[in-house]
């Protein structure tokens, strides 16, 4: 991180555009501005501190709200005048209580964010209280071994459908491992980041 202070091309300002990311699901959460003093408060914290040219203060994300932003780590474009902020984040990042400052205009899910929204789901309907409608996921949350059963069951039919079926039959099988599997790591109190991370760790 000593290199981004150095290199960092402040606007006449002296701000920076800093775009802050879910470092496990890659979900833009907001974009804020960054002084040099915010830039350094971040590196020195390891929490998120932007500049407001609103207000014209520095300001500590979550410091009143408790939806603080944990940094993972701080990369910067090839101009050099913008920053992105991969964080761990512990509550929403709009004031609005949204997740994501981007939660209006085009909002029908893209690809990318579909094992996120899926993730979501099954912590929320593995939090339901007693009494909740009866939910899929609730029944395979309480029966861990029929979740494994369920893995293998499903891996064998993408299996097959990839032997000599359509492609359609293909995704909706892969869909099934991976709805499947999700569960399986949320009943270990995992996810699916965990599983990334020991692929990243296999490329070093």
């Amino acid at each position: 991180m000593e290199a981004i202070n150095d290199e960092v091309a402040f606007d006449e300002r002296g701000l920076v555009p800093c775009v802050v990311q879910d470092a496990s699901t890659g979900e833009v959460l907001t974009l804020a501005y960054m002084n040099a003093e915010a830039l350094e408060r971040t590196r020195a914290t390891g929490e998120m501190h932007f500049f407001s040219r609103s207000r014209d203060e520095l300001w500590h994300k979550g410091e009143t709200s408790g939806n603080v932003q944990r940094l993972r780590a701080l990369r910067y474009d090839c101009d050099a005048d913008a920053v992105l902020a991969l964080v761990e984040p512990a509550g929403p990042a709009c004031h609005t209580g949204e997740r994501t400052c981007f939660f209006r205009g085009d909002t029908e899910p893209e690809p990318a964010e579909a094992l996120a929204a899926l993730e979501r789901t099954i912590a929320t309907r593995r939090a339901a209280a007693d009494g909740a409608p009866p939910s899929y996921t609730r029944e395979l949350l309480a029966d861990p071994p029929r979740i494994g059963e369920k893995v293998r069951e499903e891996a064998e039919e993408v299996a097959r459908a990839a032997a000599s079926e359509p492609d359609a039959r293909v995704r909706e099988e892969a869909a099934d491992v991976l709805y499947h599997l999700a569960v399986l790591l949320a009943a270990r109190d995992m996810s699916l980041a965990d599983a990334l991370a020991e692929l990243n760790a296999r490329r070093r």
